[in-house]
């Protein structure tokens, strides 16, 4: 119905040892408190882990619940509970205490006393504050008779199951006069008892928590799986052949059952039912005594239906009178002792530890000379054992003393707050995030590490990239990509893929990777977004005479531009620039050029533009040598060099361009001299042949 013992939550954290380190393990005890009266049980509310609740048997006729506060090393004065009127037998009055699983939330605790007139009586109380209960708020859950003042058993806890089990003595007497224990019809005692407190609504204080309505002593539920439901024999009955279970408790690792069972005369056994076997089992009592006949009637001795004890130690020879049930520890502290029973002699003041797997018990120990306390002190007349949330055991002496089972050397507490530092890991696996068994407030934890950082990239519109992180630390990891600092929503793996690309996807990149322990920011990696080239002045034509200067220019857009210029489609070596300057120009330069534009996006080509050589013979610029191109000596006399063409020359079929040039018309000998030696273009053609192009006349 519940996880109900604190820890016992988180079992896998403290599984057995191998048994050689059991045996090993040094122990001591340190007395945490004195002066009480008539101790007979420590217990803790679940997930309290500041504090124990101690019951004091009675002064008196008056039974109290006092608190132990570990932050003050001290039994707060005010008692949490005080009951009045008890009976004061010597196996009489306050007995057991259990609190509901849900107490945090509820504040319902339930306690086993015997009343003045010496009746069993487990009721129901409520916290009022964080350190005192509502003695008003008492509500009896069930009341029976006891027709002596011992074997009252006594014990009440809550199972895995959720259910409330109560442990009862045979009634008292030697030999269970009235067959009690064996009694399964109208008789509760002698029997470990299962009831429902929360109804089958699960939750407390309901009118559906009380199935006998009718009945002032009765007010509880019943749990439907209990073996006598629907057949002959008390509903209420778990098991039953018990003379006196004096400490019951459950391994809150794996939910057993252990009964630490009183004897008579002879022997001392301990009982034992796996977790989630069915009830109805019989522990033999008063045919047995431990795995002895005593002769009495009531069961068969030995007989097939009988479960047997898994331990009994004897009274013959030895001081040893009466068994008080413990726990198998499952604290913090003493890791090689995980899956332990401790257990004990009240008259012998003997401790011993045992492993049982079901079948087979190891390990058993002797632990009472280690566990001796020393300097002057002892522990005398054990009562029970009791647990704290931690897991960790301590031992009641009647005599008015607790004290608290330790390593021989002590405990490690780094943080110096009293508890270990293995209870504090225990309670909160979160102070160890890297796993390590050592508090981070103590041993700060690495960050995680990266080990591969998201690299730079430059990638072109529409295209999708993609960043990476390699990282290693505690746990499992989780990542958060940023751009320019901020979040990107959705972003949370090692990789990040960005795509299709647009300029506003440009920018600066990082991975914030965090594990248990912190978290560690990557390096940045730029994505640069380029834009593919685009030519927005394409170069113009170019028409000039051999020996000038010819220049082609572009204007592109685009990053990381390249440049290729070309010549009829083949690439001219070394023109890489946006302008092409042909100088001196030459008829070999004559020819359609253009330009090649590039980047990692792609490559454009610009328009053509045709370069135009004109030979300096010909005059008037109409591509062809003839007597049109009259005597330049002449044309020199007629018409000194003039920034403005002639009007004669022009009327000629010469250019303003050809005339600026001054070597284009008539200084064929470049000696910037109009003479003879610049001789007839005309006779030159007839001489010598004019180049591709040129005609002569």
């Amino acid at each position: 119905m519940r996880c109900l013992i604190g820890l016992a939550c988180l079992a896998g954290i403290v599984l057995a040892a191998a048994g050689s380190q059991a045996v090993a393990q040094p122990l001591t005890t340190v007395r945490i408190a004195s002066g009480l009266a008539l101790p007979l049980y420590v217990t803790h509310a679940p997930n309290d882990y500041d504090r124990i609740f101690i019951l004091e048997q009675r002064s008196g006729s008056t039974g109290r619940i006092r608190i132990y506060d570990f932050a003050t090393s001290a039994v707060l004065p005010t008692p949490y509970l005080s009951i009045t009127g008890l009976s004061t037998g010597f196996e009489q009055g306050l007995l057991g205490l259990a609190f509901h699983p849900d107490y945090q939330n509820n504040g319902y605790f339930y306690v086993y006393y015997t009343n003045s007139a010496g009746a069993s009586v487990i009721a129901r109380y409520q916290r009022a504050t964080t350190v005192t209960a509502n003695a008003a708020s008492a509500s009896t859950v069930l009341t029976f008779s006891q027709p002596f003042n011992n074997h009252n058993g006594g014990w009440i806890g809550f199972g895995p199951d959720g259910y409330l089990y109560i442990a009862s003595g045979d009634g008292g007497s030697a030999g269970d006069p009235g067959n009690r224990a064996q009694d399964i019809t109208s008789q509760l005692l002698g029997k470990l008892l299962r009831i429902d407190v929360d109804g089958p609504d699960n939750i407390v204080g309901n009118a559906d928590d009380d199935e006998y309505p009718a009945d002032a002593n009765r007010n509880y539920a019943l749990p439907p799986t209990n073996p006598f439901v629907g057949v002959t024999g008390d509903d209420e009955i778990w098991a039953y052949g018990l003379r006196n279970p004096w400490r019951c408790s459950f391994d809150r690792a794996t939910g057993d059952l252990y009964i630490g069972d009183v004897g008579q005369d002879a022997q001392e056994e301990l009982n034992f039912q796996p977790a989630g076997a069915a009830g109805g089992r019989n522990y033999g009592w008063r045919c047995m005594e431990g795995t002895a006949c005593t002769g009495l009637s009531g069961c068969t001795c030995n007989a097939a239906s009988l479960t047997m004890p898994f331990h009994t130690f004897l009274h013959s020879g030895t001081s040893h009178c009466s068994v008080t049930g413990g726990y198998v520890y499952r604290g913090c502290t003493l890791s090689a002792l995980q899956g332990t029973y401790f257990f004990a002699d009240y008259c012998s003041n003997r401790i011993w530890s045992l492993r049982y797997n079901g079948s087979t018990v190891s390990e058993f120990t002797d632990r009472t000379v280690e566990l001796a306390p020393g300097g002057g002190l002892t522990i005398n007349s054990i009562t029970s054992f009791g647990e704290d949330a931690y897991g960790e055991l301590y031992i009641c002496d009647q005599g008015g003393e607790i004290y608290k089972i330790l390593p021989a050397g002590g405990i490690t507490d780094c943080n110096t707050n009293g508890v270990s530092d293995a209870c504090d890991l225990a309670r909160n696996p979160a102070l160890d995030c890297n796993g390590d068994n050592l508090l981070d407030s103590c041993v700060a934890p690495p960050p995680p590490q990266i080990s591969q950082q998201p690299q730079s990239i430059e990638a072109c519109i529409g295209d999708t990239v993609q960043f990476s992180v390699t990282a290693s630390g505690s746990g499992t990891l989780s990542y958060q990509w940023s751009k320019g600092g901020a979040a990107i929503g959705g972003a949370s793996n090692s990789t990040l893929s960005v795509g299709p690309i647009t300029p506003a996807d440009a920018g600066s990149y990082s991975c914030t990777v965090t594990d248990a322990c912190g978290n560690v920011v990557s390096e940045t990696a730029t994505l640069t977004v380029l834009s593919p080239p685009s030519i927005s002045a394409d170069p113009v034509d170019v028409m000039i005479c051999d020996g000038g200067a010819a220049v082609l220019s572009v204007s592109a857009s685009g990053d990381a531009l390249a440049y290729q210029w070309r010549k009829g489609g083949s690439a001219i070596i070394g023109e890489d620039g946006t302008t092409l300057v042909l100088t001196p120009a030459q008829y070999a330069d004559n020819g359609v050029y253009d330009v090649q534009v590039t980047n990692a996006c792609g490559s454009v080509v610009s328009a053509t533009a045709t370069v135009t050589v004109f030979l300096r013979s010909d005059a008037n610029c109409d591509g062809a040598v003839n007597n049109f191109d009259i005597d330049f000596f002449v044309i020199g006399v007629l018409n000194s060099p003039s920034p403005i063409a002639p009007a004669a020359y022009l009327l000629l079929g010469g250019t303003q361009a050809c005339w600026d040039q001054r070597f284009c018309w008539g200084d064929v000998n470049l000696d910037m001299l109009f003479n003879n030696f610049d001789i007839d273009a005309f006779v030159g053609c007839v001489v010598s042949p004019p180049p591709p192009g040129f005609s002569c006349p």
